[in-house]
Parts: structure tokens; sequence; C-alpha cells
């Protein structure tokens, strides 16, 4: 067992779920969360994560923890991967951690790595202004066979480095690269749209195998989702195992745990999105531990960790072939409204027998609602628990689109 966990980040969860465990732990994060910690008696090394320079590197972070005796690195948030890459480096004396890293941090070494790798991506390319994400497009349009006249293939534009759809946009014409495109938003990556049902995976790793496969299915991304996946894709389960393991060995992934993103067509063909590897959005991990029974945040820090036995696997980790028999799913909430002055909570969601609970908080006077990037921060949770997914993804589709503030 590691001798002390160095959490990269910040999640209270987390560190309740590490206390929960009596396990031996230090807070690495922004100066902001110090005096909270000192407060709360929380072990905490204050640091600045977004930059690299000579008083900010990762041989004077190895210095600050090594007075924790910590000797496993766990990124809880985007912009930590590499910092905990570096460390789990020096920790495990093995410079490629390091390279992993950075493949999860820019996703057009990542999807060069999946094509080489034999995963079904679409295509892609870094692209520096507007003229190169046309030039993109024209590509796209002949690729497609295009005659004149004809809709432009749909384009997605994303960062190199952001987390889920900040800085994503979807540019369905010539007109719209003019139109949603700034300056600002390049040098960045330029890719094809990939059909099918989207979903994603959550996979606890060991030891380079997956000792643990939840599938969260997708009802809008971005919006709602649920857990365990429902009939369709749980009949694709063993075929979706392949690819999740595929991906492991093609990245060389040895411990932690990786949130893929995966297309399914009509046709069975899985497309590879993109993956991370730290705690993923719309609380899936919360989800996934009341769907199935365990700690899941506790989970992903101890699976980051060489030394545990198969025997703590056991412990900390649902069977491979645990298929609960309740579905929990949540839909987050954002207002319709630029200008919001109070909550509504309809007498339809309290009688609906599927309906958990929600933390939506009244706001405390009348309310401008800022622009949205990528999906923004909702506003909290409308949570459901059943028996049926095929109702489970009725009611989080109805609830997406019912107005909570007013």
């Amino acid at each position: 067992m590691a001798e002390c966990f160095a959490l990269l980040g910040w999640s209270l969860p987390v560190i309740e779920s590490m206390e929960k465990l009596g396990k031996p732990y230090v807070v690495v994060s922004y100066p902001d969360f110090e005096n909270y910690a000192k407060d709360k008696d929380i072990p905490f090394v204050s640091y600045q994560f977004d930059e690299w320079s000579d008083s900010s590197n990762s041989l004077l972070l190895k210095e600050k923890l090594d007075v924790f005796g910590a000797d496993v690195a766990v990124p809880l948030f985007e912009e930590t991967v590499e910092w905990a890459g570096a460390l789990n480096s020096l920790y495990r004396n093995d410079p490629r951690v390091l390279n992993r890293a950075f493949l999860f941090r820019n996703k057009a070494m990542m999807k060069r790595k999946a094509l080489i790798g034999g995963l079904r991506v679409g295509l892609f390319e870094e692209v520096f202004n507007k003229e190169g994400v046309k030039r993109f497009m024209d590509r796209l349009n002949q690729a497609n066979l295009q005659i004149e006249g004809e809709e432009d293939s749909w384009v997605h534009l994303k960062p190199f480095a952001s987390a889920g759809t900040v800085g994503h946009r979807l540019l369905r014409s010539k007109k719209d690269i003019d139109a949603k495109c700034e300056d600002n938003d390049f040098p960045c990556l330029a890719e094809s749209h990939l059909p099918g049902r989207e979903f994603s995976c959550e996979a606890f790793v060991h030891g380079g195998e997956i000792r643990f496969l939840n599938i969260t299915e997708y009802v809008k991304l971005g919006y709602s989702n649920f857990i365990p996946e429902g009939h369709y894709l749980h009949s694709k389960r063993d075929r979706i195992m392949q690819e999740m393991q595929k991906l492991v060995d093609i990245f060389g992934i040895q411990y932690g745990m990786i949130h893929p993103e995966w297309f399914l067509t009509e046709n069975d063909e899985l497309s590879f999105g993109e993956v991370a590897c730290r705690i993923p959005g719309g609380h899936i991990l919360e989800l996934c531990g009341k769907a199935y029974g365990f700690d899941a945040l506790a989970a992903f820090v101890l699976c980051h960790d060489p030394a545990l036995s198969e025997e703590e696997l056991k412990q900390i980790l649902p069977p491979i072939d645990a298929r609960p028999h309740e579905f929990y799913g949540n839909v987050m909430i954002y207002p319709h409204k630029n200008r919001i002055s109070r909550l509504v909570i309809p007498d339809e969601l309290k009688e609906e027998p599927y309906f958990l609970d929600h933390n939506l908080v009244p706001p405390l006077s009348t309310q401008k609602i800022n622009d949205r990037e990528g999906f923004g921060n909702h506003f909290g949770t409308v949570n459901f628990k059943g028996e049926d997914p095929d109702r489970m993804t009725e009611l989080l589709l109805h609830y997406e689109n019912v107005d909570f503030y007013q």
C-alpha cells in the first residue's frame, strides 16, 4: 500500500473518502484553499499548477511532498494530469509515465496514438487560423463526395488541453467558421463529426488490466446520464470491453482510471472520441458508486497505487460482471433565461416515483446569468432512481426542458 497519496487538485468528496478509509494523503492545490484546509486539519501543500518555471516544477513539488512521505500522485482535475504524470515518473523511475500523461493533455497527440494503435477515429488536423479550418472542411467535403449545393461536412473545433466541452465549437458551414471562431481559439484541433450513439466508460485499471468497467449512458451530452448502461449498450458490453482493453494497451496505461468517450453506430462500429484520466464530470463516479454499491472515488484514488494487492482490489471494486438492478441518473439544470429570480419545483416531479432528490438552490435575489463557456456550471442536479432504463431516459429528456429557474 502507498505510504501517502498526493491528491492534486481539490475535491471534498475525495478527501472525505480518504478520511473514511483512514488512508494517508496530502492535498496539493491552489493557495485559495489553504485557509480552509488549515481550519479542517487537512494535510495541504499550496501550489500553482498553471505554470512550469524555475520556481514551479515537479522536482521542487516532489521535495515539498517528501515531507509527507508521498509516493503516489493522483490527478483530480484536468490541469493536474501532467503534474501527476511527472511525479509518478519520479516515484516509479519511469519517464514514460510523464509521456503518457501528455497523451491525455494534447488531443492531437491522443488521436494520433489511437490511430497508430488501430482504433477507429475521425479525420483530424491541427489548425492555426480560420483559413485552416476552411481548408479542413473543404477536404472533408471532398472525402465525403459532397456535390455543389449540399451542406458542408460538420467540423468540431476543440482546444488541445481543455476539459469537457470548454472551447468546443460545432461548425456546420463555412459561415459558421467566420461567425463562431475567434482568433484566440487557435491553435487547436479540428476533427470530423463522428456519427453514432455517444457514451463514456470508466475503467479502473491496475497492472495494465481493466479490473472493473462502468458504462455510462449519455441521454444528452452535458445535460444528463445514467448508470449502469441501458439494454442496448449492455448487449454490446463484451465488444466495448475488448475495445477498452485495446485502448489501455495502446496507451500503455498501468494504473488509475480512464474515462474515454465512444460512438457506437447502427452497424456496430465503435469510434474513439477522446479519453481523460481524472474525475469525470456529470457526477459520474457519484452515480457509479450508488448503482454498484462501492466508494468509486476511493477506488479511483487507490487504483493509482502500484503496490495495491489483489485482495485489496477485490475489496474496493465490484465484480467485473456486476449488473445492478436499479439505475441511477441525473439531469444537470441550467437556467433557460438570462435573468432569474425564483426556483420552481413542479408538483409532477415531487409525485414521480423515480424522483430521488435535488440540490437546486433558490437565487437570493434577481440574478443575471452569464454566457456559458462550453456547457458552463450547472445550477445543480435533479436525481432519479428506478428499475427501467427506458423510463429513466424519458424522465431525463423531459426534465432537461423544464424551466426550474424563472
